[in-house]
């Protein structure tokens, strides 16, 4: 369904644009059909970026993506919005979704008038009932309601509900629970896990590996832009082959121990190009001379498990 072949993002920063950020760097990956996929990464790793490209809310500055084998990245005026028919994305705040001063359903009125302008009444109002109940709201709870007077579950389950209207194939799930409390949100993630059986692919990202690991089919680890693991969950979490994943899976805490220190070596986010080697090499405990000299390319560690490691 979605597939990026080689994106990179790089933002010209400093003074008179003379330096490079390197957000994205050369990532490759497929979501098919039906399947939600976890991307994990530190903040500052990429992955609100890659999201926003898919989402056409930022541009790419190299690769192609492709949404049902059309490249999304040349796509204007009419294309672009059926694309958004098909593709849309919640993210973190739910509040900074909401005008304070309108009523938060405006926001269905709003998705009335761009894309069903020709709908009855009588029909847009089954239709926005129907959304609102498959995400478990009561319409005459939470229409007509201002963002204050609603929960940030609420208005989170308010978005997904608007993204519903669209009959979308494809969404993006920005860390739309991290702002949310212990209780809210295991029901937006059940609520994610329910949306499959409509056949809905879903792109979660993710820095908490425990959520990924609650809802994903599909593991990816993020880290400096770059890919360095991939795979089905159950594997890329249980038997990791990256050092870095090896260290994620040693940071979440355990009952039975205390943490283990992790070794830390920050690098440089700002460079005049892209970094020369492994992105991890400077943090690794295994890396050798050679993890400085050439980047090591995504190869297929077990089938359907995907490394980039020169181990």
């Amino acid at each position: 369904m979605l597939r990026l072949e080689d994106v990179s993002k790089v933002y010209r920063i400093g003074t008179f644009g003379g330096k490079a950020l390197h957000a994205v760097n050369g990532v490759s990956f497929d979501i098919p059909d039906g399947a939600v996929t976890s991307l994990i990464g530190e903040s500052g790793s990429g992955k609100s970026t890659i999201g926003k490209m898919i989402l056409r809310l930022t541009s790419i500055s190299s690769g192609r993506i492709f949404f049902n084998e059309v490249d999304i990245t040349t796509l204007k005026g009419d294309a672009l919005k059926e694309y958004y028919r098909r593709v849309q994305g919640v993210f973190q705040d739910p509040f900074s979704s909401y005008n304070p001063i309108f009523k938060a359903d405006r926001i269905f009125r709003i998705i009335r008038e761009e894309f069903f302008p020709d709908m009855s009444h009588a029909e847009w109002q089954d239709k926005l009932h129907s959304s609102l109940e498959c995400v478990g709201l009561n319409p005459a709870h939470v229409l007509n309601k201002y963002p204050h007077q609603l929960s940030g579950g609420q208005l989170q389950r308010l978005l997904i509900a608007r993204a519903l209207l669209l009959d979308i194939q494809f969404l993006v799930a920005d860390e739309i629970i991290s702002m949310l409390d212990a209780s809210t949100r295991i029901d937006v993630l059940n609520l994610l896990t329910d949306l499959r059986a409509y056949d809905l692919s879903i792109l979660f990202i993710t820095h908490d590996l425990s959520l990924a690991y609650y809802i994903s089919d599909r593991a990816m680890i993020l880290y400096s832009g770059r890919v360095l693991e991939m795979g089905p969950t159950d594997r890329v979490y249980l038997h990791p082959v990256h050092p870095y994943t090896e260290m994620l899976m040693e940071s979440v805490p355990r009952l039975d121990r205390r943490w283990e220190e992790a070794i830390r070596v920050e690098r440089a986010a700002v460079s005049g190009g892209p970094v020369v080697g492994c992105v991890y090499a400077d943090r690794c405990p295994k890396a050798e001379e050679s993890c400085t000299r050439r980047e090591p390319e995504l190869v297929e560690a077990e089938s359907g498990h995907f490394v980039a490691c020169w181990r």
